[in-house]
């Protein structure tokens, strides 16, 4: 869960490498360093605790000059954020420096054993196992001594290696975390994502599991762990520079936000369209594949996994499958049951949630047939599933997701349309009813980001609340999961999703006056049980904001809520993709108001590659 990048050229290395690491702070920003071959044939490592920023003002007083370098933004697990824990990690005689995402899982009795071999250790990381295993193999190949040193690591690893005997050459090696080099006319990259390259080139090589790369500065060579050259095909990336980049908005998030219509249309595109059938590319499954489907799992985490609830109700009523959904970390660990015949989807935006991708290999290996959902072409998920539908969101830099999710439902919502499509489990008319509605999504979203006004008053009166509760019913309750999950990631108060018909066993004893209630009362079946429950809670002090479709002419809702925001109407089972959206503005607005950084909310990094 930390961010890795790498630099061989004519340019000079750290300010490169610095441009990197702001793009990559996302996956985690407690502290970060560089390690920098310079003229003088000497490594040269600056790091220290903290953003990017106080190791720029750091190398500002340090200056760091050379063609040739390794660079780290760290998220910890093993060792508190410090200085002395910031990688770059170099070996005790300085000549190997490491940079890497990930856990070496055996990494005690590593250093015990390279304690008995005379090793000396200043951190509490695991990761300062590995330049002193690599300097205790290297006799003149680094990327032998790699691939010796790797053998004996277990857990997961991208690696960035450089040794001082070698200063033409960065080695790269890449186990369950996500790596990519990338070429241009003025050097070579590595990276833990596209993200840090997109200014200096668009041609990336994606690595695969124990797949190495020796890069030089006009140079690429691939090779297998038995050192056998390995033929990749180079990949040109599409999206722009600027996609990445602000564009104007105050924060990635809310930029991500307003995004989201055309995450949607895109996702839709060449999928969903008038009069025709529901197309679904690569997804590797014939009609009597899908008709033989008893049991459908859904395997995800965190807001992928919220998506995966929704889909479950979208899925059963669209194909009529029975359909589980499961939390990654608790999915592989529980023994599932797979019997012949079942599906599981896989959903995750990276394609790299190492909880998700262990999950998938374990439903592989009980023979079920696997489908995976992501927004990253190239990534685990994508080569190991059987079949895959990519989400056209784009890059995603905000810790947290928006328009991810949003892409997500689409995904399982076309999926259903297309099984029932198959089995014949849902009348034509039916069909192209939703397909309809789906097209609107668009514009009904942007007619959502239109009307702000409501979310922002309501934040103002309540960011200072150190707990909310958010109510549902259905898929209602689905999204208030979402929304509960986006306000505590980034603003720090507590909060908490019931389903609404929970109210009277025990959740209703924690409201009193002046609790904050969010409501979503968007299923027409459940809107009367839902102004019941929203009653209860305003009887006992709660100031409600409630979320329903429609407008307010009718006067159903007069008096119910101290504040409505109304959804423009769209079928039920669509609703979850508008009511998420003013969730995600309210949390952006209070995250705001509390001072927080939105963007990189604490103790939290993008893409969890780490159990």
């Amino acid at each position: 869960m930390c961010g890795v990048v790498g630099y061989i050229g004519s340019r000079q290395a750290a300010p490169t490498l610095l441009d990197g690491l702001k793009r990559l702070e996302y996956r985690g920003y407690d502290s970060a360093g560089l390690t920098i071959f310079n003229e003088e044939q000497e490594m040269r490592t600056v790091k220290c605790k903290g953003r990017i920023g106080a190791l720029e003002e750091k190398i500002a007083d340090h200056p760091l000059s050379g063609t040739i370098g390794i660079g780290h933004t760290r998220w910890a697990t093993h060792g508190e954020p410090s200085d002395i824990n910031s990688h770059p990690h170099t070996s005790p005689s300085g000549r190997i420096s490491v940079v890497h995402n990930g856990i070496i899982e055996n990494y005690q009795h590593l250093k015990a054993y390279l304690i008995s071999k005379g090793y000396v250790f200043y951190t509490e990381t695991d990761t300062e196992v590995i330049p002193h295993l690599i300097d205790f193999y290297y006799h003149g190949d680094l990327a032998e001594a790699v691939t010796q040193a790797a053998s004996k690591m277990e857990g997961s690893y991208a690696l960035g290696v450089m040794a001082r005997e070698e200063p033409d050459k960065i080695v790269a090696l890449r186990k369950d975390s996500p790596l990519v080099a990338g070429v241009s006319a003025e050097g070579n990259f590595i990276a833990s994502d596209v993200s840090a390259l997109l200014p200096y080139t668009r041609t990336v090589y994606y690595l695969h599991d124990n797949e190495l790369a020796v890069i030089g500065a006009s140079s690429i060579r691939f090779l297998s762990m038995e050192g056998e050259s390995v033929a990749k095909e180079p990949v040109t990336i599409t999206w722009s520079v600027d996609a990445a980049e602000k564009s104007g908005y105050e924060h990635f998030m809310l930029k991500e936000i307003h995004e989201q219509p055309k995450a949607i249309r895109d996702t839709l595109a060449s999928r969903i369209m008038p009069g025709q059938p529901v197309a679904i590319e690569q997804i590797n499954m014939s009609p009597e594949d899908i008709r033989a489907i008893q049991k459908i799992f859904i395997v995800a985490c965190g807001t992928a996994y919220h998506a995966g609830v929704v889909g479950k109700t979208i899925l059963e009523k669209m194909t009529g499958i029975p359909v589980e959904t499961d939390i990654a970390s608790e999915f592989r660990y529980r023994g599932p049951i797979i019997q012949e015949n079942a599906l599981l989807i896989v959903i995750s935006q990276s394609g790299e949630t190492a909880d998700t991708l262990a999950a998938l290999r374990e439903g592989r290996k009980k023979g079920a047939r696997t489908l995976a959902i992501t927004n990253v072409m190239g990534s685990s998920v994508t080569r190991e599933a059987d079949s895959v539908f990519y989400t056209w969101a784009g890059p995603e830099i905000a810790v947290a997701s928006t328009k991810a999710y949003v892409t997500q439902i689409i995904a399982l919502l076309t999926i259903g349309l297309y099984f029932a499509q198959c089995k014949e489990s849902m009348a034509s008319e039916e069909i192209e009813r939703i397909k309809s509605e789906m097209l609107l999504l668009p514009g009904k979203a942007e007619a959502v980001l239109a009307q702000k006004e409501t979310l922002q008053k309501f934040a103002a009166e309540t960011f200072n609340h150190r707990d909310m509760f958010y109510l549902g019913r259905g898929l209602d309750y689905a999204v208030a999961m979402e929304g509960s999950l986006k306000l505590k990631e980034i603003s720090y108060i507590h909060t908490e999703s019931y389903a609404g018909g929970e109210l009277k066993h025990g959740t209703i004893a924690l409201i009193e006056k002046g609790t904050v209630v969010i409501a979503l009362a968007t299923q027409k079946a459940l809107r009367e049980k839902m102004i019941s429950n929203i009653k209860e809670v305003t009887t006992r002090g709660a100031n409600v904001l409630g979320f329903t479709m429609g407008n307010a002419e009718s006067g159903v809702w007069d008096g119910v809520a101290n504040a409505m925001f109304y959804i423009p109407a769209t079928e039920d089972l669509l609703a979850p993709i508008l009511a998420v959206i003013p969730l995600q503005l309210f949390s952006y607005y209070v995250a705001v108001l509390r001072g927080c950084d939105v963007d990189r909310p604490r103790n939290l990094a993008k893409s969890v590659t780490v159990e």
